[in-house]
């Protein structure tokens, strides 16, 4: 089985002449244009996203010790692509099957003061099955299983940050089986 994976901006690096998984990473999997429909080709959405002032904390941190860029021009850039942020980004959220957002358990309310990303461990992590889900929201094995766990609401679960990876294994790994399983019979038929 090959995988291929894309990050931010959508190169696709395909190992292997066919591809029985492809895992894309991304801005815009779920994207829906006038004249591009990239949502109606996966199989399977996953949003993961941390409250907006974690991803600007995330970003300033990135953009200043990796790329040396000064905060003040990391600040205007943000403000610069806020338009297409609320446009073509958020909306995607609302077309995922399920989505992660992480939410600090720490004081947050000045992204542009601060300057160390919240751990995984002063952090939550909300779980959202939204309504057109292709993945079964199995909650009683989630609480079972998931250390710390908590319904929220009807289709939505928390989780310790810790625990994020367990909770995808355990939401995921019967998912991906019944893809590969539908798959099969098609190849069969």
């Amino acid at each position: 089985m090959a995988a291929g994976s894309a990050a931010g901006g959508g190169e696709l690096n395909i190992s292997g002449p066919t591809t029985d998984l492809l895992f894309y990473e991304g801005l815009h999997g779920a994207y829906v244009g006038d004249e591009v429909n990239i949502a109606a080709h996966m199989d399977l959405l996953i949003g993961v996203t941390p409250v907006i002032n974690l991803e600007w904390i995330q970003k300033l941190k990135r953009d200043t010790d990796e790329r040396g860029y000064h905060p003040e021009e990391v600040t205007r850039t943000i403000l610069r692509r806020m338009p297409d942020y609320v446009n073509y980004i958020v909306p995607q959220f609302s077309r995922t099957d399920v989505n992660f957002q992480r939410v600090p358990l720490v004081d947050t309310s000045n992204p542009f003061a601060l300057r160390e990303i919240p751990l995984s461990e002063e952090s939550l992590v909300v779980i959202h099955f939204n309504d057109h889900s292709r993945v079964h929201a199995d909650f009683e094995l989630l609480l079972r299983e998931v250390p710390g766990a908590f319904r929220s609401h009807a289709q939505t679960l928390v989780v310790p940050g810790p625990q994020q990876e367990r909770a995808m294994e355990l939401i995921f790994k019967p998912a991906i089986r019944r893809l590969i399983e539908a798959r099969d019979l098609a190849r069969a038929a």
